[in-house]
């Protein structure tokens, strides 16, 4: 007598912390608005930096950098083959969220993981080096890369200036005492966001910003942030003006430089989406009669994140459990 035919089912795969990371940078490459052939390029030089280094200096470089292009986004604590079911996410992570999640967990919550949006530790002291990709993002605009070059140079001093006397290593102390896993997801959340509302807005095709405006209404994490109080609005024009060419600048570690805004008028651009705008960028946009549309900030960072964990979830075939916290709602597609 023939027995039944015997079925193996595929097993489904344990998610690891070193599973979460390697997604986020796989997937952030794939939507990073410079092109994946610039950010491998881009890796190939720092091969080449690091090959001809000397061995006292191979020793303090950061390696991970050879094949990670975000230095802001990275496991700054925990053990790369831990398991993971339920994440603590937060757009900002400091102590007070960490001492959360450890009371949290001492009251029977199960959390694996925390994850933090806005870098900390060695991935808010380097991430200066991540504004680097805003040469290539504004050359796509129209600008010569001799004068993005330039202008880009002179933001990552700024902001390299401002972060290098900052005590970076409380929060990545306090997550190390109270043995919590932690990591950052910075820019590659921000390129999703990118890469979403550019395919948004270019579907659309929108004649006037208030047509931006309402496909953005038309999202939850930006329905979600009207109902606190933080709507996309137009910061500079009105709901008639004419959009033009259309940039969605959401990515480069944060707000490119002002000295950008003349040359990407001069290059044809009418509008510029951002999450947000300093009041000297807002006067500098306004003098070359730019369009403005701030989608918002906190809102933004909860789109890029909550594309990643859609990615991650379809590739492990599993939910995750969240545990919402510091301005992060979790939103599913």
């Amino acid at each position: 007598m023939l027995s039944a035919p015997f079925y193996f089912l595929p097993r489904k795969v344990d998610m690891k912390l070193k599973d979460i990371q390697n997604l986020f940078v796989q997937e952030g490459k794939k939507t990073d608005p410079r092109g994946e052939s610039v950010v491998e390029l881009d890796l190939l030089r720092r091969k080449e930096e690091y090959d001809i280094l000397p061995a006292n200096k191979k020793e303090t470089f950061d390696v991970e950098s050879l094949t990670n292009p975000y230095y802001d986004s990275r496991v700054l604590y925990g053990n790369e083959n831990l398991e993971i079911k339920t994440i603590m996410v937060g757009i900002d992570i400091e102590t007070q969220e960490l001492l959360l999640a450890k009371n949290l967990i001492n009251s029977g919550v199960k959390i694996d993981l925390v994850i933090a949006h806005h870098p900390e530790g060695y991935a808010y002291s380097t991430f200066s080096s991540v504004i680097g990709m805003q040469t290539d993002i504004l050359n796509k605009q129209g600008i010569p890369v001799n004068i993005t070059e330039k202008i880009v140079s002179e933001r990552i001093k700024e902001v390299h200036r401002s972060v290098s006397p900052q005590n970076n290593e409380r929060v990545y102390d306090a997550a190390k005492l109270l043995n919590i896993p932690f990591m950052t997801a910075h820019s590659v959340a921000d390129n999703h966001v990118a890469s979403f509302l550019k395919d948004k807005i270019d579907n659309l095709r929108p004649v006037y910003l208030k047509e931006i405006i309402k496909m953005l209404e038309s999202l939850p994490e930006y329905q979600h942030a009207i109902k606190i109080g933080h709507a996309p609005f137009i910061l500079s024009g009105d709901n008639y003006s004419r959009c033009g060419k259309v940039f969605v600048d959401m990515t480069g570690g944060t707000e490119g430089p002002i000295d950008s805004f003349e040359k990407l008028a001069i290059a044809g651009v009418g509008t510029i989406v951002a999450m947000h705008l300093s009041p000297k960028g807002v006067k500098e946009a306004e003098k070359h009669h730019l369009n403005i549309v701030l989608a918002g900030h906190i809102s933004s960072d909860n789109l890029g994140l909550n594309l990643l964990f859609d990615k991650l979830e379809k590739k492990f075939d599993q939910k995750l459990e969240f545990v919402e916290c510091s301005g992060f709602r979790r939103f599913r597609r």
